[in-house]
Parts: structure tokens; sequence; C-alpha cells
């Protein structure tokens, strides 16, 4: 059963390297299409680093890996994940005047992916 939950894009140190190699390259692609969320949802959602979840809104849907993350590291019902064409395909086109969309605080639907 899908769970509702908080997303936060944003930039990674190892998004940033990888972005250098190339945006098509693997590394690129492997860190913006995998989600940290902290280990008790996870464990409250059946899933384990590796798996696959669903993440999907009004606007859109994509299918990332996990990897969890310590309670004092990702506090209960956010879910971070690096900038990227994944994260990009949840955010409304509406930039607030800004130019950029609005990127932060998205509602997203969680679910795991059968293997």
């Amino acid at each position: 059963m899908p769970e509702t939950m908080l997303l936060i894009p944003g930039r990674s140190n190892k998004q940033g390297t990888s972005l250098n190699k190339g945006k098509l390259k693997e590394e690129y692609l492997q860190v913006t299409s995998t989600v940290e969320m902290n280990e008790e949802d996870m464990l409250r959602l059946n899933l384990s680093d590796g798996d696959s979840v669903r993440l999907s809104n009004n606007t859109g849907e994509f299918i990332a890996t996990c990897k969890s993350k310590k309670i004092k590291d990702l506090p209960t019902g956010l879910i971070f994940i690096a900038y990227g064409p994944s994260s990009s395909r949840l955010m409304e086109s509406d930039t607030g005047g800004s130019g950029m969309p609005i990127s932060k605080n998205l509602r997203v639907q969680v679910e795991k992916v059968a293997a």
C-alpha cells in the first residue's frame, strides 16, 4: 500500500562529481535515481537497501533504488534524492516567478515495486 512522504530533491557531493563525467553516464544516472530514507521508514515499508520503489504524484512518477539512512540524518517521513532526470518528473512547471520549478517538499506516494 502506498504511503505519502515528503521528497526533498537537492544537490549532493556525489551528484556534483558524477555530473562532471556526464549526465548520460551510469554513475550520474545511478546517483540521481537513488532515494535515501530513514531506516525506520524502510522497515515499516518492508524495504531493504537496493530495493526498488515507485515515487509518484499528480505530475509524474519514476522507479528509484532505496538507500537507508540513520534517523538522526534523515527524519521520519522525509526522503532525499539528488537533483536529476528522475526528480524532475515530479516537479510541476510552476516556477513561482523564479525560473526554476518548485522542488522542495514534494508530496509523493511511495510504494515498493515487486522484484
